[in-house]
């Protein structure tokens, strides 16, 4: 049992029956009344993001999870990953709904994928914040073409497309933030 004083961000809890995760959350004190904490809670199983409000002091369930590496092997059909185990080599498949980005993942990158204590099962597959992938297509930029920031399409190493700024050309290696599926920086 915790309480909402030991809330942060990735906290796995259990309400109503399922596991939630903790995307962010900010305590309040307003001037009149008791304390509370404003939650927006992902639910693991669906990916559906809750807003909840508890009061301050409240006791809650944690869930016991485990972080385990593993290395992505290869994608079999339209929806079943193959991943290896980096310390035991125990290979795994799970399905394309668990993990956070499936169309950044590419083969031998490092991802974790998260473990109910409890049950052993797979909950979900997180990649790392960055992934660094080469640009296979892009349009050329025309210099002078625009007074601001634009952006065109370049497709990746991986088949998925990302905007990126006129100045990155096909061949380059590319920075992509995995949770918003934007461009972050060129890669030298």
């Amino acid at each position: 049992m915790a309480t909402t004083a030991d809330f942060r961000n990735g906290l796995c809890i259990e309400l109503n029956n399922e596991l939630w995760t903790i995307v962010e959350f900010q305590h309040v004190k307003p001037g009149k009344g008791p304390a509370f904490v404003r939650t927006k809670l992902k639910n693991l199983k669906t990916g559906r993001v809750f807003e909840n409000t508890f009061t301050a002091g409240v006791k809650i369930d944690l869930a016991r999870v485990e972080r385990r590496p593993y290395q992505f092997l290869y994608k079999e059909g339209n929806s079943s990953y193959h991943f290896m185990h980096v310390e035991t080599y125990e290979q795994l498949t799970i399905e394309e709904e668990l993990i956070n980005n499936p169309g950044l993942l590419k083969e031998g990158q490092t991802v974790e994928i998260m473990y109910h204590a409890d049950t052993d099962t797979p909950l979900t597959c997180e990649l790392p914040a960055f992934v660094e992938l080469q640009v296979t297509y892009t349009e050329p930029g025309v210099r002078g073409d625009t007074a601001t920031n634009a952006a065109k399409r370049a497709t990746v190493e991986t088949g998925t497309e990302v905007f990126v700024p006129l100045f990155i050309e096909a061949g380059e290696i590319i920075k992509v933030d995995t949770r918003t599926n934007k461009y972050a920086e060129r890669v030298k």
